[in-house]
């Protein structure tokens, strides 16, 4: 039974619902210009927030390949139980799906199982709510096996509670002999089915993590710290990750490209290399369902030594941002964790706005554009100084000539700072990560 989406060429309708404030009124003439200027059939006028909001709404419902046909926002001081907008308002939005010919309504908010079976009475046309329309695009982008099982979990487990109500779709009592119990209803049967797979699916999943646990052990064992790039969807993480590791991960203006983690080793100006790992991005209202299902791939932001938190520096909602992504690191018990800011995207900027930005980040913010390949340097040595595992040390060395071996190793992962020759000896002072210069302590200078 598959979960119901949008899809590419369908005519949806986005229904925006704000709860516990009001609007205040603007002059008529005001009122009246603006209404005039507005784009598609409104019922209010947005502030500069929900203007940033709606954007990030219309992003999704395009990520997820539906054309917008209307835009209905409302303000209420609480949701409605039973429609969540109110009979008045069902009444309103009914009209509006039927004279732009919406294929389908989307919510920018969780609807219950009864708001929604009640919608779907109510409206010419179907229903979805926000997390179903993340879960969709989750599902477009999913490539891997692990990736697919994931999305698959969380629809389960969205849909699980809603069985009752789609009763458009299916029978509610079933028939066939053989097949069922006496008496049993279609909804248990559909429950009990869903509950089956979902019990394979976290099997499955426990099986990757216990594959992903074994592989970290083998990169334990060299001491190769991990960082992790963290942040809302969009921010650029994997423009970021192309632009360090000269990668070829899919870097895309859509929401959610990544979902997949990726890994690609990074070597910093101190010679010591360190893994660099991209995550699925998070973003407002992030389904819990999702938390939970990509658990196995976020733990690569769990067990990472420093993370990159890269933000737009251009969305004015970066504040907001950046207060959602601390959310689902403090779910995912990360917040203690060394953090880089990373501001992103500056070449969006004025230098009026950039050099208001660096001022109010106090010198902590990193700005830098992944796109244009600025500020990368400052990037990588804050990052060098930011990792504890495997600390940089200066130690000098009396190396012979002929242990060629050992020169070029530390010619490759060290910085020499000195060098001088006396006779068939090389005298080198050398600033390298430690499980490097440790190799080659019988050649160190004792009490240099």
């Amino acid at each position: 039974m598959p979960l119901p989406t949008a899809s590419p060429g369908e005519r949806a309708l986005l229904v925006s619902v704000a709860f516990g404030h009001t609007r205040k009124a603007l002059p008529r003439g005001a009122a009246q210009a603006r209404e005039a200027a507005a784009a598609g059939p409104r019922t209010s006028l947005p502030t500069p927030e929900e203007d940033s909001r709606l954007a990030e709404f219309r992003e999704l419902v395009t990520s997820a390949g539906a054309t917008v046909s209307a835009e209905l926002e409302q303000h209420r001081p609480k949701a409605d139980p039973a429609t969540l907008v109110g009979s008045g308002k069902v009444d309103e939005l009914s009209g509006l799906a039927a004279s732009t010919q919406a294929d389908l309504a989307i919510f920018d908010h969780d609807l219950s199982p009864t708001q929604l079976r009640n919608l779907e009475d109510a409206l010419p046309c179907r229903v979805i709510d926000r997390t179903q329309l993340i879960l969709d695009i989750f599902a477009r982008h999913a490539r891997t096996r692990e990736g697919q099982l994931q999305v698959e979990l969380a629809q389960l487990e969205y849909m699980l509670p809603r069985l009752t109500g789609r009763g458009k779709a299916m029978s509610q009592l079933g028939g066939g002999i053989g097949t069922r119990g006496p008496g049993e209803t279609q909804l248990e049967t559909d429950r009990r089915r869903l509950q089956r797979r979902m019990v394979q699916l976290r099997s499955e999943l426990d099986a990757v993590r216990r594959t992903r646990a074994q592989q970290r052990q083998r990169r334990e064992s060299v001491p190769v710290p991990t960082v992790a790039l963290v942040g809302y969807t969009n921010a650029g993480k994997s423009t970021l990750f192309n632009a360090l590791t000269s990668g070829q991960v899919l870097a895309s203006a859509r929401m959610f490209a990544t979902l997949d983690p990726k890994l690609s080793a990074l070597q910093l100006p101190s010679r010591r290399k360190v893994l660099l790992s991209d995550t699925v991005g998070f973003i407002r209202d992030l389904p819990h369902t999702l938390v939970t299902s990509f658990r196995a791939t976020l733990e690569e932001v769990r067990t990472a030594e420093v993370l990159l938190h890269v933000r737009d520096a251009s969305s004015p909602m970066r504040e907001e941002h950046k207060a959602e992504v601390e959310k689902v690191l403090a779910e995912l018990e990360v917040l203690h964790k060394p953090r880089l800011e990373v501001l992103n995207k500056v070449d969006c900027l004025s230098d009026e706005e950039t050099a208001v930005l660096r001022a109010a980040g106090n010198g902590q913010a990193i700005l830098i554009s992944a796109q244009q390949h600025t500020g990368l340097d400052t990037l990588l040595a804050r990052l060098d100084e930011e990792l504890i595992q495997d600390p940089i040390l200066e130690q000098d060395f009396r190396i012979p000539q002929s242990e060629g071996d050992t020169l070029a190793a530390l010619e490759a992962g060290a910085v020499i700072r000195e060098r001088a020759y006396e006779g068939n000896l090389v005298r080198m002072t050398v600033a390298g990560p430690a499980s490097l210069l440790g190799r080659y302590r019988r050649f160190r200078i004792a009490g240099a």
